[in-house]
């Protein structure tokens, strides 16, 4: 069988007619045609005028009987099911059933689905007020995960205060918990063992927050430093890689050492606990996973990262300028020294201090030395306190 066909480009071709001529070397009188134009399909017999293979037979299909579905024939014919060779009856198109898909929520199950916890999309918190300067900058991840604390005139005392740093990861759930309910804790746990057991007191203060959030079922950890101002005494504790550090007459002075998994004695620690410490991607990670080894929070690798802090307390003299306390969104790209450099000339021997603005500027040099961490920073001018 031989078969032509008109295209669109060529002269023979009619917008309103699409031609297949189709020649049969061994016509058969048992043969069915079929003539097909833009207005429908119709059927003959073989002997009918529409049989015509000639151009003006719009659509000819030559159909070998008998009938037995949709498929190629070793002669180049095609036949099809459900045909009656004695069918004169037009053949008309069906449209296809109407298809209706059900639109749903986007949640998995309407019926149990709970509203998402709303996201904190601010990129700026600060603060400034009597005895201390704020401001914290979120990085790249979609909420700032970083919280502060700070209660001044504690227990109705001008020399009494409180301040923390909470730097948050997996979620904003345990820096919020630990900046609302820590100080809260400490004072508790000051009142209980007297004021001779002030270290102890932290400790237990952070403990208690740890087991406290841990009841909440929820996921996410905290690093955190604070700074518990009382007659006199400053008593600096930490734990993860929130970091205190001090001016003493322009002199950088660190109160605290960051709890990471490749610290020596945190290394100990660890693996006598049946954990391991590994290096992923350049970076010291306990469990292939956190790259801090002590916080609030982190229910899954709570067998390895404790709540309990490292504190230190010194008596506040002259020569001790102002206090910072700071993220590891500062401390990754910012030195001890270059800190207490660029917040002292705002802080000393102005009348006028301009310690939020210095704060700023701290986030700021981070940020321009590729920081993409929340970035927190608080200065704390400690001659106010003496």
């Amino acid at each position: 069988m031989s078969c032509a066909v008109a295209v669109a480009s060529s002269p023979v071709f009619s917008p309103s007619r699409v031609t297949l001529f189709c020649k049969n070397q061994a016509s058969s009188p048992e043969a069915l045609n079929l003539s097909l134009n833009h207005h429908g399909l119709s059927s003959s017999s073989s002997g009918s005028p529409s049989s015509s293979s000639s151009p003006s037979s719009p659509f000819t299909l030559r159909f070998q009987k008998p009938l037995s579905g949709l498929r190629a024939c070793k002669e180049g014919l095609i036949s099809v099911d459900s045909v009656p060779s004695s069918s004169a009856s037009l053949l008309k198109r069906k449209r296809p059933a109407k298809l209706d898909i059900p639109v749903s929520s986007l949640s998995f199950s309407a019926a149990t689905a709970t509203p998402a916890a709303p996201v904190d999309d601010r990129k700026e918190i600060e603060a400034e007020r009597d005895g201390f300067s704020v401001y914290c900058k979120k990085g790249r991840r979609a909420a700032m995960e970083d919280r502060y604390s700070a209660v001044v005139n504690l227990q109705g005392d001008a020399k009494q205060a409180f301040f923390g740093v909470f730097d948050g990861h997996g979620g904003t759930k345990a820096a919020v918990f630990a900046a609302e309910n820590i100080d809260k804790n400490i004072t508790d746990e000051l009142m209980k063992r007297g004021e001779d057991k002030i270290e102890d007191a932290v400790k237990h203060g952070y403990l208690t927050t740890d087991s406290e959030f841990l009841k909440e079922d929820v996921h996410g950890g905290a690093c955190c430093v604070t700074a518990f101002i009382r007659k006199g005494d400053l008593v600096v504790s930490n734990a993860g890689d929130c970091r205190a550090v001090m001016s003493r007459g322009g002199i950088a002075q660190a109160l605290t050492c960051d709890h990471r998994p490749n610290r020596e004695d945190e290394m100990d620690r660890i693996e006598s606990l049946g954990g391991y410490v590994d290096c992923c991607h350049g970076v010291w990670r306990l469990q292939g996973s956190l790259a801090v080894s002590r916080g609030i929070g982190d229910r899954h690798l709570k067998q390895w990262v404790t709540a309990e802090p490292e504190t230190k307390i010194l008596k506040i003299r002259p020569e001790c300028e102002f206090l910072i306390l700071a993220s590891d969104g500062l401390w990754d790209k910012v030195s001890n020294q270059e800190a207490v450099d660029v917040i002292r000339p705002s802080c000393i021997g102005t009348d006028k201090p301009e310690l939020l603005s210095a704060c700023r500027k701290l986030a700021e040099l981070s940020v321009r030395r590729g920081s993409t961490d929340d970035i927190s920073v608080m200065v704390i001018p400690l001659g106010r306190f003496i």
